[in-house]
């Protein structure tokens, strides 16, 4: 597998596997892919929730059309 990285990236790398918390270059890559995967797994999740809570909510009174024709109006009076 090919991976290209901007100049920026690789002197980042470069100088994480420098300040000796990594062996190489590749366990960089790990570590950033494995938490990518994990903050997208928490973003997923917190969007799932909140689909739930507006699920589970109760009924509301408020309308997209009336809140839609209230502006129009109001804009048309301004």
């Amino acid at each position: 597998m090919n991976i290209s990285f901007t100049d920026k990236q690789e002197q980042y790398i470069r100088d994480l596997v420098a300040s000796g918390n990594y062996k190489n270059a590749s366990e960089v890559v790990r570590e950033a892919i494995r938490l990518h995967g994990e903050e997208q797994e928490r973003k997923l999740a917190w969007l799932q929730s909140e689909i739930q809570k507006g699920i589970d909510s109760p009924k509301s009174e408020f309308s997209m059309e009336a809140f839609i024709d209230a502006k129009t109006k109001h804009k048309e009076t301004a």
